[in-house]
């Protein structure tokens, strides 16, 4: 019977809890890895380079938004990513989509409901809340906003989610272990393929799409 590598990433140990047991619920055996921040998620993931899933939440410490879910995407694209939140609207649901989620669960869903969407994308397809209605971007800014974005390599997802939480250029640095050329580059970067001239306005941008976030 198949083995699964499953990383739960989500800050609240008792959501945890619920997703290990929707997991425990599922035929087989099971590998469960927790990460209970942006940082924990992300070596998991490079620890795991079999994992079969990861469920993230979309408010982590760490992260901002919908920075962690592009950083995540880029660089381990073999990884399918399903977003876990409270914050269960329309836009949420179908910006995650877009920027490469393969699946969406609400944080008040049921247990058999956490483990039907796992199977879902465990066979390849895409999972959406039952509510979810779909639909296309309606604002053209957002979307060509969004279609930037995609455009940035993984480091540059995390920089400019660093640079969205606040920190300078030297704190990024020695988070990420570079120099502070590299970073200034990588923010250089960040600002041709958003078309805007500073950091603030990066910033800016990438709040267009982050709705408010519920842990």
């Amino acid at each position: 019977m198949q083995s699964l590598t499953i990383i739960i990433a989500d800050d609240h140990p008792l959501f945890r809890g619920a997703l290990r047991q929707a997991v425990a619920s599922i035929d087989g055996e099971q590998k469960i890895v927790e990460a209970g921040d942006f940082d924990a998620a992300h070596r998991a993931a490079e620890s795991h380079a079999d994992a079969d899933l990861m469920l993230l939440d979309l408010a982590m410490p760490g992260v901002s938004g919908f920075s962690g879910l592009m950083a995540l995407r880029a660089e381990f694209a073999h990884l399918p990513i399903v977003i876990i939140s409270a914050t269960d609207d329309a836009v949420t649901i179908r910006r995650a989509l877009e920027l490469g989620a393969s699946g969406f669960i609400s944080k008040s869903s049921g247990i058999e409901e956490i483990r039907d969407a796992i199977q879902v994308v465990l066979r390849g397809d895409i999972s959406t809340p039952s509510f979810y209605q779909g639909g296309q971007e309606h604002d053209p800014d957002v979307a060509d906003l969004i279609n930037r974005l995609r455009t940035l390599t993984p480091q540059q997802s995390r920089v400019l989610g660093m640079l969205a939480e606040g920190l300078l250029n030297k704190q990024i640095a020695y988070e990420l272990g570079v120099s502070e050329a590299t970073i200034k580059a990588h923010v250089s970067a960040i600002l041709l393929k958003l078309n805007v001239d500073s950091r603030t306005q990066a910033v800016i941008q990438l709040g267009k799409i982050n709705v408010a976030m519920v842990a």
